[in-house]
């Protein structure tokens, strides 16, 4: 007697098509794979994909937002007693220099934030996610003396969204324009009390920049 095929739950069926979209973005790139790449390596037909993405965007942001809740730099801060406001901050932007292949998986999602309404969506996802970590690094930096700052609120709401100004996608710029609006942001930040740029942290943005303007700025 043959054994009867095994029925996947929706709960399966989702998470096979976000492992399976990941492994081909991470390998063909986003641009080119297609919902019936993803389907068929997962081994469904494509209606089941549009059963839980409307989308191969929101496949794209679900993956971005599990990825950061999985290897959340801001936790991995928390609990060090050892270091201050600033030393916490530090340490992780480092954390985030070492996930790969999320630093992968955002870069490419620079192109689809050319679209209006996902750039808000995820301009308002920034806002309401981050803007709270950034305030309580940045009020315990003030606190301990770290950082020397009165604007931590200010500075909660706008470094949430540097990284939308840096992208040519969203504010046109050529490679070298790219790179100058950087370091102009990192004079602002210690101009403001926020010390952030050092060797290892201005190298890794600064091939990131380089990246997603070859990719997808404007060349002028």
């Amino acid at each position: 007697m043959m054994a009867r095929p095994v029925k996947k739950t929706p709960e399966q069926w989702k998470e096979e098509i976000l492992s399976a979209a990941k492994k081909l973005f991470l390998s063909k790139g986003y641009e080119e794979t297609s919902v019936s790449d993803i389907m068929e390596a997962v081994g469904g037909a494509k209606g089941m994909f549009y059963r839980f993405f409307p989308t191969k965007e929101a496949v794209m942001h679900t993956l971005g937002d599990r990825m950061f809740l999985e290897n959340n730099p801001f936790e991995a801060v928390r609990n060090c007693p050892n270091l201050n406001g600033l030393q916490k901050i530090q340490k992780l932007l480092a954390v985030d220099r070492s996930d790969t292949e999320r630093e992968e998986i955002n870069t490419q999602a620079v192109s689809i934030l050319k679209d209006p309404r996902i750039l808000a969506a995820a301009v308002e996802a920034n806002r309401r996610i981050l803007t709270p970590l950034w305030f309580e690094l940045l009020e315990e930096g003030r606190m301990d003396g770290s950082i020397r700052t009165e604007y931590t609120w200010e500075l909660s709401e706008l470094l949430p969204l540097i990284n939308f100004w840096l992208m040519p996608s969203v504010f046109p710029a050529t490679n070298e324009q790219t790179l100058h609006k950087y370091r102009f942001l990192m004079k602002v930040l210690a101009a403001l009390g926020l010390p952030l740029l050092d060797e290892a942290s201005a190298a890794r943005t600064e091939n990131i920049l380089k990246k997603i303007t070859s990719d997808g700025g404007e060349q002028t």
